[in-house]
């Protein structure tokens, strides 16, 4: 752009860049496509600027909307701007309608992605109904009276996520998200005795069962293995091509293969399906018994 814009540097400045940018004049609509078309077709940096500066208001109006989610002031206006220029870059003034209305949602967008990447250190989910879910939150809320901190009451969460068109798991999850970050170090007690992560309970098997499971499994692989040595090559190639291949192979193509009919290639595979369960069977019968011994 022609010059620098102005710069909030701080919440204590945002007076002062508001009287800077009443400054810039609005434009008239015949003022604004000529400055638009001189942009667009001759690359005219001047009138780029203008377009910018004449739109700065718009911003600042829109930035204040989203003072509640502890940010600076001063970034979200910038974030804003960012848009603003965006939306002068690819603004068609030949489709009609101003730069304001055009602008707006390109203003909107940059301040939202800037709020869900800064406000929490948590990634934000980032769908359409999530990003949805995290701007209308507080709205929803006031709505039925639901000031109060912490967890919503189940009529409370069905209700919003029927209005706003999402799981009430995503209401009950953005509602806590929305609390605020917490540190899993933070003290229980204003004393200081235990902190929170004392108090936190892994939902997941414990390295016990992990480690039982590996082994069955484990076991269950030898077993099968060893197994597939009481096929003969024909039944071995049938029962691993419709059995054990992630793209099973059709009846019609190990029909042609081996020079037998379909069912006969059905009834070969069913044999050999036989044979491997009681082989693994016993296979993991002695395997059982190894083990046991050598606890002994």
């Amino acid at each position: 752009m022609a010059a620098a814009l102005p710069v909030l540097a701080n919440e204590g400045g945002l007076s002062r860049y508001l009287d800077e940018i009443r400054r810039f004049p609005m434009l008239e609509p015949h003022e604004e496509y000529m400055l638009a078309k001189s942009w667009r077709e001759h690359g005219d940096r001047d009138a780029a600027h203008k377009l910018v500066t004449s739109h700065l208001r718009l911003v600042a109006k829109i930035a204040m909307g989203y003072r509640g989610y502890g940010l600076p002031i001063g970034e979200v206006v910038s974030e804003g701007n960012v848009g603003l220029m965006q939306a002068v870059k690819r603004f068609e003034p030949e489709k009609g309608f101003r730069l304001a209305t055009y602008a707006m949602w390109w203003i909107k967008a940059a301040i939202q992605e800037y709020i869900l990447r800064s406000w929490s250190l948590v990634k934000m989910g980032t769908t359409a109904n999530q990003k949805k879910l995290f701007f209308n939150l507080r709205k929803a809320k006031g709505r039925i009276s639901a000031l109060d901190e912490g967890d919503l009451r189940p009529d409370q969460v069905k209700q919003i996520a029927t209005q706003l068109g999402v799981t009430e798991q995503d209401v009950v999850d953005m509602n806590r998200r929305l609390g605020g970050d917490a540190s899993l170090n933070a003290p229980l007690r204003e004393e200081g005795e235990g902190e929170w992560q004392d108090w936190l309970v892994d939902s997941g098997q414990s390295q016990e069962q992990i480690l039982v499971e590996e082994e069955e499994g484990q076991n269950r692989l030898a077993a099968l293995r060893s197994a597939l040595s009481v096929l003969n090559p024909r039944e071995r190639r049938i029962f691993e091509a419709r059995r054990l291949s992630d793209d099973p192979i059709t009846l019609e193509e190990l029909s042609a293969e081996f020079g037998v009919s379909r069912e006969r290639v059905r009834q070969i595979e069913v044999r050999a399906f036989e044979k491997i369960q009681e082989a693994v069977k016993k296979n993991l019968a002695q395997i059982e018994t190894s083990a046991a011994e050598a606890t002994l």
